[in-house]
């Protein structure tokens, strides 16, 4: 059962990881769960590559909050070999401030539209193609970071279609988006008070 599946056909498996992503996530099951505390061994990119290698190509989107040339570079070289056959990044707006050849590059790749700027904590990234719908979040970022850290990853399901509901409701800003509009875009006003929001109105500014 794939896509829309009832949440209760699940087939769920929970780890704790001391090994590489590979070894982690296992064989991907349709329609299944997977849980894991690791100890910051392997990153989301790591994830992605490990699942990459088993679904075949697959387009992707990434939700991050900041990005690093490495990361571009590695999904530089997945687009080369044909394992990438597009790319959404969902980025906090602050990484304009310090990462902006990097995420030139990657609308170079990907596009001019293959970037949202939001304001944006979350890690999350899905993995799809005609055999596969994946989601895969936890606290990791895009690099390995050695600490207690949590992973899941399921396949098909509502948490899956909210997540592209989500991507898919994303207004394209330009590269020097105001704060208003940033903020705008990300409807965080929706769930705060007025009052509460004023203070976040100018773009984050990065200190060196």
């Amino acid at each position: 059962m794939s896509g829309r599946g009832a949440p209760t056909a699940r087939r769920n498996r929970a780890v704790e990881s001391f090994k590489n992503a590979a070894d982690c996530i296992g064989t991907l099951e349709k329609s299944a769960g997977l849980f894991a505390v690791t100890r910051g061994q392997f990153s989301m990119i790591d994830a992605i590559l490990a699942c990459l290698d088993q679904t075949g190509p697959a387009k992707i989107s990434l939700w991050t909050w900041t990005i690093a040339e490495y990361e571009i570079e590695c999904v530089n070289r997945l687009r080369d070999d044909g394992r990438i056959t597009g790319g959404l990044l969902v980025i906090d707006h602050g990484a304009l401030q310090k990462n902006r050849p990097v995420l030139e590059e990657w609308q170079r790749v990907n596009g001019p539209e293959s970037v949202r700027y939001v304001v944006n904590h979350a890690k999350i990234a899905t993995i799809e193609n005609v055999g596969w719908r994946l989601l895969l979040r936890g606290s990791m970022n895009l690099n390995f970071n050695p600490r207690f850290e949590q992973f899941d990853i399921t396949e098909g399901g509502e948490d899956f279609e909210l997540i592209r509901k989500v991507e898919s409701e994303l207004p394209l800003l330009s590269n020097h988006p105001t704060g208003k509009d940033v903020y705008a875009a990300s409807r965080v006003s929706e769930a705060f008070e007025k009052d509460k929001m004023a203070a976040f109105e100018k773009c984050k500014v990065w200190k060196k």
